[in-house]
């Protein structure tokens, strides 16, 4: 079965068909700059471009980096207060003319990387962590999503944490690898003293490159791996979301 996925971010917005039972792209993702200004509009006809693009009639799943409760967004950190309470799943729907179910970006990437990733057949606490724009988490007892986690903007030294742990922290500050890490390290350790987690997984793109900072995460005393399907997990975990019958996350 092929479903579509879109994966909005502070940057792009990314989509393509899936692959829902092998979690494989069933053809080459579109990229779209995400607008200056994020604004809700925009981002809708940008959403509706891809699903014109593919030629897709049926059920779409998008992903939103902030908290989502049926359809309805309740956080927009990295995109703007426009988006705070919007019915955004009405709006992607209407403006695309295609059903669509909605959910947290961090918590698809999450979903996808613990069925077809790293993450796959881990019991425990295991943590996701994308970094990417800002820092989203996604967390899972025994496999089981707790949905809409925002463990990214949790106090480190009185400023939230993405601020210095995220990838676009370590790009705008000019950190090299080892300063960054020691910054993303401090984060994980203070997350480490509120879960305990039996795993933590790094996704987003920064995670094709894991080789260059896990090496300095040695102060984490939990098991640290890099995310398997690196950026594109929120495409395919947004097609995993919008399966017809699957209960909603």
């Amino acid at each position: 079965m092929e479903i579509l996925g879109v994966d909005i971010g502070g940057s792009g917005i990314k989509g393509a068909p899936v692959d829902v039972e092998k979690g494989e792209f069933a053809q080459e993702r579109l990229r779209l700059a995400t607008p200056e200004g994020a604004a809700p509009r925009e981002v809708a006809r940008l959403v509706a471009e891809i699903v014109t693009h593919f030629g897709w009639k049926g059920p779409v799943g998008v992903t939103f980096p902030g908290v989502v409760t049926d359809g309805v967004v309740r956080t927009a950190v990295n995109l703007g207060e426009a988006w705070v309470d919007l019915a955004a799943r009405d709006l992607f729907a209407e403006t695309a003319g295609v059903p669509v179910t909605l959910l947290n970006d961090a918590d698809a990437a999450g979903v996808a990387e613990m069925t077809f990733g790293v993450g796959r057949g881990r019991k425990g606490t295991v943590l996701m962590l994308t970094l990417g724009t800002g820092v989203g988490t996604a967390l899972f007892v025994d496999g089981r999503l707790v949905p809409n986690t925002e463990l990214g903007h949790i106090e480190i030294r009185g400023k939230d944490a993405e601020r210095r742990a995220s990838a676009h922290a370590r790009e705008v500050h000019e950190w090299d690898w080892q300063d960054w890490a020691k910054r993303l390290g401090e984060y994980m350790h203070r997350i480490e003293d509120l879960l305990w987690p039996s795993l933590i997984i790094l996704g987003g793109g920064v995670s094709k490159k894991a080789d260059r900072f896990l090496p300095y995460l040695k102060e984490v005393r939990t098991p640290v791996v890099a995310a398997e399907l690196h950026n594109d997990a929120g495409i395919i975990g947004a097609a995993m979301a919008a399966v017809p019958g699957k209960e909603p996350v």
